[in-house]
């Protein structure tokens, strides 16, 4: 898991570096397929589930799951990168989302709001906790910034396979049994938080999805491990612990 993360996290830094106006989402994709392959590893999305891509691009108001196509990079955009890598049969996943250049304050402000909630999560991810704990700090954190959270699409195990149990919802479901956090359990925590309504709708490509009102989405995605001490980002290149 270790090694799968390593690779995964070098490889949405090095496609997180080329994002910049002009440039096709196809070309961030091709890019993404070198790199993984020169780490050794296979895309863990090409292919599950018939998906087509090496990776997910979702530009402004798509929320994931977006399909690299034509589309080329604007300033002002937001760009919201997913990739999964498959080495030696163990995935690691990891996202985030890009400002291009410069845009306006509110934007700018959910991409922060959600990649904090993403850290608050991670905090929460030691073991004795339940999952619901790391919903609630997502949840209560975006809200409480005047945003939304995203629930049809949620957090996940994952190891040897892409998704595995349990669930980890990027909000509280009070009726529903929170499974407890155990040493071993490795996480992919990641906030999907839209500026507007939590509201959203799959494009007739069969993928994307995108928000119901047309306004921006953020997402921030890292695989953690949970231990008998401070919770381990496997996804940060160095693989040291959280904070």
């Amino acid at each position: 898991m270790r090694a799968a993360c390593r690779a995964a996290a070098a490889v949405l830094a090095d496609v997180a570096a080329e994002i910049r106006p002009g440039t096709k989402t196809r070309e961030l994709d091709d890019y993404a397929a070198e790199r993984i392959a020169r780490h050794g590893g296979r895309s863990a999305f090409l292919g599950y589930r018939k998906y087509p891509r090496q990776t997910c691009i979702s530009v402004n108001e798509e929320v994931v799951h977006g399909l690299a196509g034509d589309r080329r990079i604007q300033r002002g955009d937001i760009v919201s990168l997913d990739v999964g890598v498959t080495l030696d049969g163990y995935i690691g996943d990891n996202a985030t989302t890009v400002i291009v250049n410069e845009c306006d304050k509110k934007t700018k402000k959910l991409v922060e709001v959600t990649k904090q909630s993403l850290y608050a999560a991670i905090s929460c991810a030691v073991a004795g906790n339940r999952v619901r704990d790391i919903s609630k700090a997502i949840q209560d954190l975006a809200e409480g910034n005047g945003f939304s959270v995203v629930r049809e699409f949620v957090g996940h195990g994952v190891g040897k396979t892409m998704h595995e149990p349990p669930q980890v919802p990027n909000y509280v479901e009070p009726r529903r049994r929170s499974p407890e956090l155990l040493p071993g359990m490795t996480l992919a925590i990641e906030p999907m938080v839209n500026a507007g309504t939590a509201a959203v709708k799959v494009l007739k490509d069969g993928w994307t999805v995108v928000t119901r009102d047309g306004q921006p989405s953020a997402h921030f995605e890292h695989t953690v491990l949970i231990t008998d001490d401070e919770p381990e980002v496997l996804t940060w290149p160095e693989g040291k612990k959280f904070g």
